[in-house]
């Protein structure tokens, strides 16, 4: 079995902070599934390992090969089948690259660590990737539909109850489906607009009657939209997250929720967040000028050429009921936004408080929290996590 290594590159590790706080960028979820289950789906019969940083590697652990002959694969890169097979054919020493970005590399772990690379060939194919926080909203569209072609082809989507509205052909030039729904998925009273893409429902999720949602679109498994919500693509819920109000092209990981009224755009949302009632978040400025984004490495706000970008959220981090968030926010992880007025465009992780002032939140109080928060889905804190939230919350000093 072939052994692969699905690495993180440094300097993009670094620019899609603070969601890679706590996950290697392969589990950034970009259209349906997360960047590493694409490789997964795309290589069944290798055995795939992500590569981090030190402090993430007791929960994602690598795997090295026992006679160290690896396949490295680039964890920001969106894979593709002719990719995936170009990277298990190469020969020991072979490296693939396009531009300046090392795709693929087969050798010892030594020569990737020291990138001595016997020869390097270019790929001429497409290349999908994302560098930047607001790449992964700016791509969910065409990577979702590539995702949407993958996990249905061949196979037979549950039926859909006459109880719905579908606008659109609900087939593709092919005769494909444009809507899937998977086994245990609820939707009734919906109205369905295909006209821009498919429409994806995961295993028992529930979309709720009176909603509207326009394609593309994915649901992921136990995901919920309540009743009469709005949706625009491209937006993706993750796993076991819960929507309401208003959405447009948003990417939600998973285990977060958006339950209620209020509005969210072109947005990127971690996981076990929640926003409150009535939280609204801006995605475009008053005089339409130019968006400035938060970024870590450069310890300030860069610009992006974009006129949309709304909230950044890392993990664990909550907004209180009727909060407002600026255009182009970026919120750490584990930050509580409560009180009136606009929080400042970024706030650094492990911080609680509104416009009058920011206060450390402690570990222990946030280990509190975020175990009364996962709880509610069977899941557990663990001594691993909280290793991972202690170095965070050391580096985290840096910006506060």
């Amino acid at each position: 079995m072939k052994n692969v290594v699905v690495f993180d590159a440094g300097d993009v590790r670094d620019n899609l902070l603070p969601l890679t706080y706590t996950r290697p960028i392969s589990h950034i979820r970009i259209g349906i599934d997360t960047i590493f289950e694409k490789w997964q789906a795309l290589m069944p019969d290798a055995a795939l390992s992500p590569l981090t940083v030190p402090y993430l590697q007791k929960k994602y652990a690598t795997v090295f090969s026992p006679d160290d002959d690896n396949f490295f694969v680039a964890g920001h890169v969106i894979p593709s089948k002719e990719l995936a097979v170009a990277a298990l054919a190469l020969n020991r020493g072979e490296a693939i690259v396009a531009d300046d970005t090392l795709l693929a590399f087969r050798g010892s772990k030594a020569d990737f660590e020291k990138r001595n690379y016997a020869s390097t060939t270019a790929f001429h194919g497409s290349v999908k990737k994302i560098f930047w926080l607001y790449d992964i909203f700016m791509m969910n569209g065409e990577v979702m539909l590539d995702d949407f072609r993958r996990i249905t082809a061949g196979r037979i989507s549950q039926p859909l109850s006459s109880t719905n509205l579908v606008i659109g052909n609900p087939t593709f030039d092919d005769g494909s489906p444009r809507i899937f729904i998977e086994e245990g998925a609820t939707v009734e009273g919906v109205t369905l607009n295909v006209t821009a893409g498919p429409i994806y429902i995961g295993r028992d999720a529930t979309i709720m009657e009176g909603s509207c949602i326009r394609a593309p679109f994915a649901a992921c498994t136990h995901s919920q939209v309540n009743m009469c919500t709005k949706i625009y693509g491209a937006t993706t819920l993750g796993p076991y997250c819960k929507v309401g109000g208003e959405l447009n092209n948003v990417v939600m990981i998973g285990y977060s929720n958006k339950a209620h009224d209020g509005f969210l755009g072109n947005a990127v949302i971690g996981e076990w967040c929640n926003l409150g009632g009535g939280t609204t978040a801006s995605n475009l400025k008053n005089d339409y000028s130019e968006i400035k984004l938060w970024n870590y490495p450069a310890h300030r706000f860069l610009r992006t050429g974009l006129q949309f970008c709304g909230l950044i959220m890392g993990d664990h981090s909550k907004a209180g009921i009727n909060c407002m968030f600026n255009t182009a926010t970026v919120i750490g992880v584990g930050v509580n936004i409560h009180g009136a007025g606009f929080p400042r465009n970024f706030v650094a992780s492990f911080l609680e408080g509104s416009t009058s002032g920011y206060v450390d939140v402690s570990l222990p109080r946030f280990f509190t929290i975020a175990e009364r928060v996962m709880t509610r889905r069977n899941i557990s804190l663990t001594d691993t996590d909280k290793d991972i939230f202690t170095a965070i919350y050391n580096i985290a000093d840096s910006y506060k």
